[in-house]
């Protein structure tokens, strides 16, 4: 059968958005309406003529609304097949009438564990009739159609449906229960079991933007938004103004806000990132002064890149950021003047995210492989005094402690082996994604230089500076190099079979080094 003439809907929404409208419409082509409870009540204060399903079943709804669709003259009138004759003796024998129609959404679960609630009430808000209807109708979709979403009500709304659009609602409508399943299933290992690996783990995603390409444009890509209660982010932001973000700019941009949320409680700050890595980040005064200072660390590798910043962006900030070619701009606000700054440049992106996510929160991060996933916790490790432990002969000053702090920060966010030198409440240099310590030492020695002959300084800023090693120096080499560059502290987990001879190393260069314990390797 392909085209199906609707005679009886079954209605029954949590979210009761558009739901009198379309009824009002279906009963208007002579649409027989059955609902339950809230929606029925709805419906008939509307002004419709409503059959509420116990009518149909012959029980009263029961166990304060637990038990109202699980019942055959329900189900038999969802999974009946019509041309099938031993299906149509048995709704003959036993009175059950066909249903051609059913429009559910689901118990609002994900809002009532966003909002806190109590355990009890998590629980009522597990649907159970609602995706039985669901999987009933869908799986006979030949004949009957599966509403789920109020936008797929226009579908439905001229009385009549044909097969091909039978099939997308039924497509919609597994995935619909798939994801509320999964999100239960989720709450139960994480959350209510408190399983921090949970032997099965469903990841729920929904809301697919297809993408221009992937990172390549051979590749193909879209971006998921996790479905239901989610940590505010650069899937969430309001995108003000420039063309369709790529693949590279989501990427770009996350990697931009989670190190900018390192900072989202110190002074202003600016981060800028090229290739998922910063390439400067500094504080100021003021969000214009530590753009300049972030701008100089690396001229270069900033022109096209992504910038994302702890404050309201302002006017002058703005105006500077227009000096160069920008892909995107992540913050969380925008006064007037800076907005119609922007607005100049057609293709910058200016994102808007309200607030910045928790850089301690928990949860876990994954990527694939080969035949499976690989999940781990979020790196949320926060350095504290306590970690602190000073190696050397001698003691950092409260500058060097500052900057030491300030470099270990923004190496938590550079792919390893990852070296940052660090002063004043900058980036001097950043050597990333190397295969040893001692080249991504030079390497960001020579673009501290780089950046000091650019703009006409004296010296690089490496000179006095702190260094930040992600993970341990095996070597000495790696320490020395950042020695040679000026460096006069360093911070660093340790752990090494070396340590001793690396501590020495610097002794002798009269370096003050400290040790914080952990590593924050990034791949």
């Amino acid at each position: 059968m392909t085209a199906i003439t609707i005679r009886r809907a079954l209605l029954s929404v949590s979210d009761k958005t558009g739901i009198v409208d379309l009824a009002t419409t279906l009963a208007a082509k002579g649409v027989e309406l059955v609902s339950t409870g809230g929606t029925a009540k709805a419906l008939r204060e509307a002004g419709l003529e409503v059959r509420d399903v116990s009518d149909l079943t012959g029980f009263p709804e029961m166990m304060d609304g637990r038990v109202k669709t699980l019942h055959p003259m329900v189900h038999g009138g969802l999974l009946a097949v019509r041309d099938d004759a031993a299906h149509a003796a048995a709704m003959e024998e036993h009175g059950i009438g066909a249903i051609d129609l059913v429009v559910v959404n689901l118990y609002p679960f994900a809002q009532t564990v966003a909002k806190g609630a109590d355990r009890p009430e998590v629980i009522e808000n597990i649907d159970i009739g609602g995706p039985s209807m669901v999987r009933s109708a869908a799986k006979n979709h030949a004949y009957v159609a599966i509403v789920t979403d109020p936008a797929d009500y226009e579908i439905v709304a001229r009385g009549e449906t044909n097969l091909v659009e039978r099939k997308r609602l039924a497509a919609k409508a597994f995935a619909a229960t798939a994801t509320y399943d999964g999100m239960i299933a989720s709450w139960f290992g994480l959350s209510d079991q408190d399983e921090q690996f949970p032997a099965t783990l469903p990841f729920t995603l929904e809301a697919p933007t297809v993408l221009r390409y992937g990172e390549n444009p051979h590749q193909q890509a879209a971006f998921y938004r996790h479905a239901g209660p989610s940590t505010p982010g650069i899937g969430q932001a309001r995108q003000v103004q420039g063309k369709e973000l790529s693949y590279n700019n989501l990427n770009d941009a996350d990697a931009a806000l989670e190190l900018v949320s390192e900072f989202r409680d110190a002074e202003p700050t600016c981060v800028i990132v090229k290739h998922a890595n910063p390439c400067g980040v500094a504080t100021g005064a003021t969000l214009a002064e530590a753009y300049e200072a972030a701008f100089a660390c690396d001229t270069v590798s900033a022109f096209g890149g992504i910038i994302a910043l702890n404050r309201t962006l302002d006017a002058a900030t703005a105006k500077a950021i227009t000096g160069i070619f920008t892909e995107v701009v992540v913050a969380p606000d925008a006064d007037e003047e800076a907005i119609a700054l922007f607005a100049a440049k057609k293709n910058l992106r200016l994102l808007l995210t309200g607030s910045l996510p928790d850089a301690a929160r928990g949860g876990l991060t994954a990527k694939t492989i080969a035949g499976g996933w690989l999940v781990q916790s979020r790196d949320n490790g926060v350095l504290t005094d306590d970690m602190l432990k000073v190696v050397t002969k001698r003691q950092p000053t409260p500058q060097e402690l500052a900057d030491c702090r300030f470099a270990w920060t923004v190496a938590k966010h550079v792919k390893s082996n990852a070296i940052v030198y660090a002063k004043d409440g900058s980036t001097a240099g950043v050597g990333a994604g190397q295969m040893n310590r001692l080249e991504s030492a030079r390497i960001a020695a020579w673009k501290a230089k780089d950046a000091a002959d650019k703009a006409g300084w004296g010296t690089p800023r490496t000179i006095g500076s702190a260094v930040a090693s992600d993970a341990f120096f095996p070597f000495a080499d790696g320490l020395l190099a950042a020695v040679e560059a000026g460096a006069t502290a360093v911070i660093q987990p340790g752990g090494s079979i070396r340590d001793a001879e690396v501590i020495a190393a610097a002794d002798e260069a009269g370096l003050a080094m400290v040790f914080t314990g952990m590593r924050h390797f990034r791949h």
